[in-house]
């Protein structure tokens, strides 16, 4: 949900006029954006406040050099040793077969054991990425017999395993160094110490209050946000038929906020460029962030691309067709 990876190249081809050698992507999501702007060759620093993202951002922008061999994945795949039995017992008949879950809480036990941070995270990732491939519509709000939703495409054929190995090979494949020092950031955009890093420029892709449905990540993502850190330190709601984790809040999210929030931050990252990445369903409006942005910016251009979104199967909703925009101050 939300993830800009078909607008990569439009984002590219807008911000190369600008001059700038580090860059915050201050709302990682996906990590897509962060690994365009590696590749680009820029310093980046990376953020989110879920771990999920975190996690994909270590895998594929902070990390180098590292992948996955034969070795680790033997240690991976061993389904011998003992492990604790925690998504078996909390998602049973939720989402997966018993093996599925079983296999889930083997690789996770297993993960900690490759004693490698970056291969700890593109295994954690690979993981993600196989629950997310494997699920029907690939989010978390739906349970039960997924019988209804099976269509007969590739994704839902594989085995858990069979996504994981796939996953890991892709993974491997698409590891660089760009010889610069990146760095990925699992907290709280307002914590990010900006005097410190001084990023040339500021990516921001907030979530935003719609103007319909909701935009709560951890509605739809919660099992591989609690998969990400095997449910460490996650409230678990058990009254809901999912099992979801404890709403995170934030205060893009709600319109008494949302106005105080975008203010708060443009103002903290004023001495860098500024790139706001919005939509056309998005609260606040254009005019009112351009007339935020203005209070610490002189110069302020605003890119326009047609863009659809795909909602899970729901592609053809009215709400997925929007004009997108690259508001940027500098």
């Amino acid at each position: 949900m939300g993830s800009k990876y078909k607008l990569l190249d439009w984002i590219k081809d807008e911000l190369s006029a600008y001059e700038f050698d580090s860059v915050l992507d201050g709302f990682s999501g996906s990590g897509a954006v962060s690994y365009l702007f590696k590749s680009m060759g820029k310093t980046v620093f990376s953020n989110d406040f879920l771990h999920m993202s975190y996690t994909f951002a270590k895998a594929t922008c902070e990390n180098n050099d590292q992948i996955l061999d034969n070795e680790d994945l033997e240690i991976l795949l061993d389904m011998e040793l003992e492990a604790p039995d925690f998504i078996q017992k909390t998602f049973k008949d939720i989402f997966y077969t018993e093996d599925e879950l079983l296999f889930l809480d083997k690789v996770s036990n297993n993960i900690k054991r490759l004693d490698n941070p970056y291969k700890e995270s593109l295994a954690k990732a690979a993981i993600i990425r196989s629950c997310l491939k494997k699920q029907p519509r690939g989010v978390f709000t739906i349970s039960g017999n997924m019988d209804k939703y099976n269509d007969g495409r590739r994704d839902l054929r594989l085995s858990l395993q069979e996504h994981f190995r796939e996953q890991i090979e892709i993974y491997n494949s698409i590891i660089f160094s760009n010889n610069k020092n990146n760095i990925a950031f699992n907290g709280d955009i307002y914590q990010f110490n900006e005097e410190f890093y001084s990023p040339d420029l500021v990516y921001l892709d907030p979530p935003y209050v719609p103007r319909s449905d909701d935009n709560c990540y951890v509605k739809r993502y919660h099992f591989i946000e609690g998969l990400s850190k095997y449910w460490e330190n996650e409230e678990i709601d058990y009254s809901t038929k999912v099992h979801k984790i404890k709403k995170k809040y934030t205060p893009f999210s709600y319109r008494r906020t949302a106005i105080e929030a975008f203010d708060t931050m443009f103002e903290k990252f004023r001495k860098s460029i500024i790139v706001l990445s919005y939509s056309s369903n998005g609260y606040p409006d254009l005019e009112t962030l351009v007339d935020i942005l203005g209070k610490y910016k002189t110069n302020i251009e605003i890119k326009r691309k047609d863009h659809k979104y795909h909602f899970g199967n729901h592609k053809k909703v009215s709400r997925s067709k929007v004009e997108e925009y690259l508001i940027i101050g500098s």
